[in-house]
């Protein structure tokens, strides 16, 4: 298959479809690691076309969603200074701190641009000199690769006025900590493909071990989440607990080697705070000592920081798989793209964004589908 057309076939799916309802006996729960999965399976409406017995929750995938309200705040201080330049990739942009968004500090006269990569931003400091350019360098294991080149590169081209606001996630001591909540009704996982691009697959087969669950490293269109899907219920019906690469066009058990290499040249890993979910131990990364110097948060020295999430928001607990986007009170009224109260809403990977906008598209007028997509995307 060379085409994504070819992943939406849906004589296919019905085939995995067909399988799946014939394989499953007993109710099971799967949960989709990534957001960008998340959006694919409401999107196509997956999740009711599974039969009853499986049931898919929504993980703690999305980067921007789980990136924590107090570097957030950081970020607005920073980019509200004069002399920044500011950068970020455009889905940052609405997402809510305490008071205000980066499209508002934007508004507000602030420097802030979207680029499309972190060399983007480097090429902006070297044009500019006398100005301090600042990338906001989130993500979890994919987008990790380009920031560290992009200090690296730094570093070599001796520009001095280039750092990062870093704020890096790691998915496997995420599983963890799921599996390990007393609410937890996981039993098996759809792995994200991305991830495992990059880091391979080694870190997988203790956890699956350890918690006795599935966990099949999975893509992004229909045909893959079925397939994937389709194996997690496969191993569960035999009692199985082992790592299957159901994405190999994408993913080698080795990962990407060199891409490895520059992670651990720039990176260390660190205890890192989820927004919505907590502290995580040995979850995120920041950069070593070498390279301290482009650590936007100590050139900036940003103390003071003080956060308050809004009380009627619950997007931790979706973002922890306990509720649906719907079941929160706040969803489709307080609580929308144009005024979100969380990350959840807003992010092009968020669960209460799929939900708010595919599922009012299913059911919508051409006109409403066009309004839905337009409070999605403002700044379009």
């Amino acid at each position: 298959m060379k085409y994504i057309d070819e992943f939406n076939d849906p004589d296919l799916a019905r085939r995995l479809l067909d399988e799946i309802r014939a394989t499953a006996t007993r109710p099971w729960a799967l949960m989709e690691v990534c957001g960008g999965q998340t959006h694919s399976i409401i999107r196509h409406g997956i999740d009711q076309l599974l039969p009853e017995q499986v049931e898919l929750i929504h993980g703690p995938g999305c980067p921007v969603c789980v990136t924590p309200l107090d570097v957030i705040d950081k970020a607005l201080e920073i980019a509200s200074r004069p002399g920044v330049i500011f950068c970020s990739f455009g889905d940052m942009l609405r997402v809510p701190g305490t008071d205000r968004d980066l499209f508002r500090v934007k508004g507000e006269g602030g420097d802030v641009r979207v680029v499309y990569s972190p060399l983007d931003a480097l090429e902006l400091a070297r044009r500019h000199p006398d100005r301090e350019v600042v990338f906001f360098a989130i993500g979890f294991e994919t987008t990790a690769p380009a920031n560290a080149m992009a200090v690296h590169q730094a570093r070599r081209l001796g520009l001095t006025n280039f750092s990062l606001l870093v704020s890096h996630v790691r998915v496997p001591p995420a599983v963890e900590a799921i599996m390990t909540a007393p609410a937890c009704r996981v039993q098996g996982f759809l792995a994200a493909g991305h991830v495992c691009s990059v880091m391979g697959m080694a870190e997988y087969p203790e956890l699956a071990e350890r918690f006795r669950v599935p966990m099949v490293v999975t893509g992004f269109e229909p045909l893959d989440i079925l397939e994937g899907i389709r194996l997690a219920v496969r191993q569960l019906e035999r009692g199985e607990h082992r790592v299957e690469n159901a994405y190999p066009r994408a993913v080698r058990e080795e990962g990407n080697p060199a891409a490895v290499r520059m992670i651990e040249e720039v990176f260390e890993v660190t205890d890192r705070n989820w927004r919505g979910i907590g502290p995580i131990p040995l979850s995120g990364w920041r950069l070593t000592d070498a390279f301290r110097a482009y650590d936007a948060e100590h050139r900036f020295d940003v103390t003071g920081i003080r956060t308050e999430e809004p009380a009627e928001c619950r997007s931790g607990e979706v973002l922890q798989g306990l509720i649906k986007p719907t079941e929160c009170e706040a969803f489709g009224t307080t609580c929308t793209p144009r005024t979100p109260l969380g990350a959840t809403m807003v992010s092009s990977e968020g669960a209460c964004a799929a939900y708010y906008l595919y599922r009012r598209m299913n059911a919508a007028t051409p006109q409403a589908d066009r309004a839905a997509r337009e409070e999605m995307n403002p700044v379009a």
